[in-house]
């Protein structure tokens, strides 16, 4: 027994530890997340950003400002449709060309940043008429400039919303804390959580190990 109680110890404490590291108030992230255009208008959350998306002719993309989560099942999808002929059925098909429908939500008020307005409540639509290899990126800066990124290319702003910030870290207080983008308009993840029980869960092998390895000690 008393060989158990220096390991179950060591366990505790790292398991402590790795609770304190863990962003334990965080809500979520400010930031314009992407989204693929699925069957039936649905939206389905991009599994890579658009400066990096080549889309089809006759696709639909989104993007959407909001606090939410970096994770497809948490995360704030456009309030529009993913509606091809809404959006481009107006535009005539051109020789060499490719059309691309876009719905940019800017979300509500209050997800804004301090001091800045939402630039329209109901969701923007534009159809990008493209060069067959352009990417969603360049589809978005064709109709809705000024875009603005960060040193690590996350999309910060469309159309000049918001002027500040990237992708940060929101608490449940409301208040930003220090930078931290999520994954986000280069959207794909698990959230911020995931390192902590994959910490906890290998913490848990170990202690399991190491109580077997005392049992058979002792015999």
């Amino acid at each position: 027994m008393r060989r158990r109680l220096p390991a179950v110890a060591l366990v505790l404490g790292t398991v402590l530890a790795l609770l304190a590291a863990a962003p334990a108030l965080a809500a979520g992230y400010r930031y314009w997340s992407f989204w693929d255009g699925a069957a039936g208008g649905q939206w389905s959350y991009a599994t890579q950003g658009p400066s990096l998306a080549r889309p089809a002719d006759g696709s639909v993309q989104g993007f959407r400002f909001a606090v939410s989560k970096d994770a497809a099942a948490e995360a704030a999808k456009p309030r529009a449709a993913a509606d091809f002929e809404a959006v481009c059925g107006a535009t005539a098909a051109a020789e060499g060309r490719k059309r691309v429908a876009l719905v940019i939500d800017f979300g509500v008020q209050a997800d804004a940043p301090s001091g800045e307005v939402v630039p329209q409540e109901a969701p923007r639509t534009a159809c990008a008429q493209v060069a067959p290899e352009a990417t969603t990126a360049e589809a978005l800066a064709a109709v809705a400039k000024p875009l603005r990124y960060n040193s690590a290319a996350l999309l910060c702003a469309i159309a000049g919303f918001p002027q500040h910030g990237c992708g940060e870290q929101i608490a449940d207080s409301g208040a930003a804390e220090a930078s931290a983008s999520p994954s986000g308009s280069a959207p794909g993840g698990g959230g911020p959580s995931a390192g902590l029980l994959a910490g906890i869960a290998l913490v848990a092998v170990l202690a399991a190990a190491g109580v077997w390895q005392s049992r058979r000690r002792g015999r």
